[in-house]
């Protein structure tokens, strides 16, 4: 039983939602692990480390100090950049990480700078808006893209791909057909401007290898499934979350009616109650918005609201006829309570909790 708030990644858990998805895929189909944000709020070495050993073909992260740590600490897979900065290209090819390409002044930039460090077919992937209108290249910039790269030697085209805006919602279906279709353009574009080497492309995310499987192309990428969330209660059965948020009561509180709580004085009993205080807070990710009755933490099976404001280090919790004592072991989320449902009450998304587990929260990974 942990003695202070942690974070436990089970590696195991982590292993079995990497071999469910690929059982999505057609053999010939490569995996792309998204390991960027820590690997979504829980440990990126650890995870990349694990994903290597169980056969992923390439890794992705989105910004570029995120792929050199993963380089520092021994990862030697093909490590993609989602958003590089032009500022980071230097970078790039001192640690052997592959660029996203997004936008005529990125793809110059690297350009210029792959002539000045006399680069030799320096793999990159071009990135394509087809709907989600945040980063992209558009398919009437195809032409500039073969002017600036074809008759050269510095830069080669490893990969293509865009992103899906809405593939976990069945209502927005029409639309994550036209951006299939629109990407099916960009590809038969490229594919007629660069036929001397094979292009990788790849559109699907978690929920597009999930629900799409007709463009899985020749890579799909996943996030949140491999830490355990499919964005549907039907995938949510047959994936594992991996990370579990644990802390303790560090002290109970006896108040009467009428007395408060907190700061601001956001909670006033209403009859005599028994709060515990627990040693976690927004500094550790639990942000404000989960207090104030709108969230709960599982005490010895119960659940127990979170009261009042929640504070940088602390929360409080009603426990008022829960059987517990300080010291007791305290369960946020996990895998048998979800932090979908845990941030849903809050009116957020598991993505932003899990991803703001702040690193003073120590992490402790596990093979159960």
């Amino acid at each position: 039983m942990t003695r202070e708030t942690v974070l436990e990644i089970d590696l195991k858990a982590l292993e079995h939602n990497f071999n469910y998805l690929k059982s999505k895929l057609h053999p010939q189909v490569k995996f792309m692990p998204v390991v960027k944000a820590f690997a979504y709020g829980s440990d990126s070495v650890a995870v990349s480390k694990k994903l290597e050993e169980l056969g992923a073909d390439y890794l992705a992260v989105a910004y570029t100090k995120e792929g050199i740590r993963l380089r520092e600490n021994g990862i030697t897979k093909p490590i993609l950049v989602l958003h590089p900065q032009s500022t980071n290209f230097e970078e790039i090819a001192k640690y052997n990480l592959t660029p996203s390409l997004y936008s005529e002044f990125v793809i110059r930039a690297f350009l210029e700078d792959a002539q000045r460090l006399n680069l030799k077919n320096y793999p990159i992937h071009l990135k394509f808006n087809t709907g989600l209108n945040r980063l992209g290249l558009t398919l009437t910039e195809i032409d500039l893209v073969a002017d600036l790269l074809q008759n050269q030697t510095y830069l080669k085209i490893e990969g293509a791909f865009s992103h899906l805006a809405a593939s976990e919602d069945v209502e927005e279906k029409p639309f994550t057909q036209h951006q299939i279709e629109h990407f099916q353009k960009v590809k038969k574009s490229l594919e007629a401007k660069f036929q001397n080497h094979k292009i990788l492309f790849h559109l699907c995310n978690t929920s597009g290898i999930l629900n799409y499987p007709e463009a899985h192309f020749d890579l799909v990428r996943s996030g949140i499934g491999l830490y355990g969330f499919g964005n549907s209660v039907k995938e949510d059965q047959n994936l594992i979350p991996i990370s579990t948020l644990k802390t303790i009561i560090s002290q109970i509180h006896h108040l009467k009616k009428g007395e408060s709580l907190g700061y601001n004085r956001q909670f006033t009993a209403q009859k005599d109650t028994k709060t515990a205080t627990l040693p976690i807070g927004h500094a550790d990710g639990i942000n404000r918005i989960y207090g104030k009755g709108k969230c709960s933490v599982l005490i010895n099976g119960k659940e127990a609201l979170i009261v009042g404001n929640v504070c940088m280090d602390m929360i409080m919790v009603d426990i008022t006829g829960i059987d517990c004592q300080e010291g007791d072991e305290v369960i946020l989320f996990g895998k048998n309570r979800s932090a979908e449902n845990f941030a849903k009450s809050a009116g957020t998304i598991s993505y932003e909790l899990v991803t703001s587990v702040s690193q003073r929260v120590n992490r402790k990974i596990i093979n159960s």
